[in-house]
């Protein structure tokens, strides 16, 4: 036999695909020729297997060999190919009877001692061959307990060639994938400790009901860190799907914790002010890997430090804040990434930065407006809350013996508002108020009385408000009223959206 044929999964960017790996060894000059647009890592398996072939007791076929990815025109990344070409050579040389894989997909990187090591992306490629009609997987041994997430898919697993060669030919078995223990996540930090701020308390809240985007201003040691990063521990859970998505992305970009944990809690991301445009919305080499901005998809992307960033850094957000998706194109092809967090940006409001806030600030009236200015408004215009934080005062920190609510109490009514809103849009496909487009809050059903909106239209016509920041707080007015219990917003819900949007009453 000098044919053969297995199958693998290959993936372009989070999607996963299946690939049929075949095989044609010929007379001639021994050579290996790999066809079906493999990128460079994949051109190197040809040294890899070979190693690994020969390491693990296994004869080479010294003949030519023709190794083929299918479909030929979808570009083939990575070393996850390298297990599923050693067993389709080793199956056409006669060597190995290829029965035994019948309807598996193989994947899976090889050592050249033979051991077969863990790849970035086993979730979603297990997801596609799921999707493709495949049930079951053979994947490396730090892979499994990832893949067994996947529903209805039998997953074994290989820590070396030579186990799986065993298998086949002795029926020795293979390993199942090592229980890992709960999927519990260590506790984050809890709104608790956060004294007093009850405006970015209140900031804070609403955000996480509605899914806004919030802007936090203040001097140093105001509490604006600890107030972003407290967000996420009154989010509400992932879903199957969201949870299924968020683990696919983190396993893409090979930032899942140790054993693959299913991730449940909504992530956060925290980038230093000095990454670049690629590190926040994705990049590198041949096809563009997920940035900051998919890793915190369903999650909190906060920006500390924002007036420190890069200008074109913080405008490459602009787009996927109001799209929800990332499209890079780079010269090997188009990759698309999920891309719908929440950004939380924190600054100071001058370069000086004095704790005491502006009573002691050394700056020039055009140094601070400078300064701010570094963040464009038309980013600024996305981000539904924006308040000011003041110093803490000496009373209210000797006041920290006083009980604080706790992350739990908040995310409860967060869970309850986010439930009233998924249900009111539920017709319409939307899940948070921050997801309802303008004009649907401007017309009947939903459109608010006149005398509820008058001061808004006012700041319209005196160039005050732009239209996306008049829908804004329409938005921030829902969410009030679904975390006070009420069905409408009212004139009360309105201004104190309006002063979490602008910092003044209309």
């Amino acid at each position: 036999m000098s044919y053969a044929k297995v199958l693998s999964v290959g993936l372009v960017g989070v999607t996963g695909h299946l690939v049929e790996v075949e095989a044609d060894l010929s007379p001639g000059l021994p050579a290996v020729v790999l066809s079906g647009l493999p990128d460079t890592a994949l051109n190197e398996a040809r040294d890899r297997v070979r190693a690994a072939i020969v390491n693990s007791g296994q004869r080479w076929p010294s003949r030519r060999i023709t190794v083929n990815l299918l479909p030929a025109g979808m570009r083939k990344t990575g070393s996850a190919f390298d297990l599923a070409i050693a067993v389709v050579l080793l199956g056409g040389a006669g060597e190995l009877p290829l029965a035994a894989f019948d309807g598996v997909a193989i994947f899976g990187e090889l050592g050249l001692d033979g051991t077969v090591r863990p790849v970035r992306g086993a979730l979603p490629m297990v997801a596609a061959a799921a999707k493709g009609g495949i049930d079951r997987v053979i994947v490396p041994l730090g892979n499994a307990r990832e893949a067994s997430v996947v529903p209805g898919v039998q997953v074994k697993a290989v820590d070396t060639l030579h186990r799986l060669v065993a298998f086949v030919r002795d029926g020795a078995p293979l390993l199942d994938p090592p229980d890992g223990g709960p999927d519990a996540e260590p506790e984050g930090p809890d709104l608790a400790d956060v004294v007093g701020q009850a405006l970015g308390r209140r900031a804070i809240e609403v955000a996480a009901a509605g899914g806004h985007h919030v802007a936090l201003l203040g001097p140093p040691g105001a509490g604006k860190t600890m107030l972003a990063e407290r967000l996420p521990s009154i989010l509400p859970e992932l879903d199957d799907d969201g949870a299924l998505e968020v683990t696919a992305l983190h396993s893409v970009a090979g930032a899942l914790p140790p054993g693959g944990r299913f991730l449940r809690r909504p992530p956060f991301q925290a980038p230093h002010h000095t990454s670049t445009v690629q590190a926040l919305v994705g990049g590198g080499s041949g096809l563009a890997r997920p940035g900051a901005v998919s890793l915190s998809h369903l999650g909190v992307l906060f920006l500390d430090e924002a007036a420190e960033f890069n200008g074109r850094a913080l405008d490459a957000l602009r787009q996927p804040l109001e799209t929800g998706r990332i499209l890079l194109r780079r010269a090997d092809g188009a990759t698309e990434y999920p891309a719908r967090f929440q950004l939380v940006l924190a600054a100071n409001p001058c370069p000086c930065a004095k704790p005491a806030g502006d009573i002691f600030c050394e700056c020039s009236p055009l140094a601070r407006r400078r300064y701010l200015g570094r963040i464009s408004g038309p980013l600024l215009d996305r981000i539904d809350v924006q308040v000011t934080l003041d110093p803490l005062g000496a009373a209210e920190l000797m006041a920290a013996d006083l009980a604080s609510e706790p992350s739990a109490v908040v995310a409860d009514r967060v869970l309850k508002a986010r439930a009233a809103a998924a249900a009111r849009w539920s017709e319409s496909g939307w899940r948070t108020n921050a997801e309802v487009p303008g004009p649907a809050l401007r017309k009947p059903p939903w459109r608010l009385p006149p005398a509820d909106t008058k001061a808004l239209r006012t700041r319209i016509d005196h160039g005050l408000l732009s239209a996306r920041g008049f829908d804004r707080i329409l938005r921030l007015a829902w969410t009030i009223a679904d975390l006070d219990g009420r069905h409408r917003p009212d004139r009360e819900d309105v201004l104190e959206a309006t002063q979490l949007r602008t910092g003044v009453a209309p």
